[in-house]
């Protein structure tokens, strides 16, 4: 299938009973997009692993494109309390669907909600040779405060309102 950017996507909340269809999205990404998102190469994502990824609750916030009743995209974020940051966010997008804005659309959709929620600041770690997302950061949160550790990149930004 050939990505027609612009197509109908709907970002919406996870529910629980998305549970077998995010098992599928997740089952059908590269390794390397896996990798990039979980720090690992998750092939066969168990029940309880996939339940936390939709928990969406006062600390847990999850976010789902859907294309054509497909997930074809994940976002979450996780309340820190007491921490230097607010939210700790993550993302991850369909192997096909990169490239086309969907990454930053489901960032901005998380960022407002949290805003709403009365998060201010937003932590979140990338893979260091992860070139096209520490991009993204750069766009949106030019004053990022960016630090390498361990093959990752820490960022920490203010949300904007």
């Amino acid at each position: 299938m050939g990505v027609v950017p612009g197509e109908a996507i709907e970002i919406r909340p996870a529910r629980p009973d998305d549970e077998e269809q995010v098992r599928r999205f997740l089952g059908g990404l590269s390794s390397r997009t896996r990798t990039r998102r979980f720090f690992s190469g998750v092939s066969r994502p168990g029940a309880g692993f996939v339940r936390a990824l939709l928990a969406v609750d006062e600390r847990c916030d999850a976010l789902l494109a859907v294309h054509e009743g497909l997930v074809v995209g994940h976002a979450m974020s996780h309340r820190r309390e007491g921490e230097a940051v607010d939210i700790e966010i993550a993302v991850v997008v369909g192997d096909e669907w990169q490239g086309v804005g969907l990454g930053s659309r489901l960032v901005r959709t998380l960022m407002r909600r949290a805003a709403a929620r009365g998060a201010g600041t937003v932590g979140m770690d990338v893979l260091g040779d992860n070139r096209t997302v520490l991009a993204m950061i750069r766009k949106m949160w030019p004053e990022a405060t960016m630090r390498a550790s361990c093959g990752a990149v820490e960022v920490t930004a203010r949300i904007l309102r």
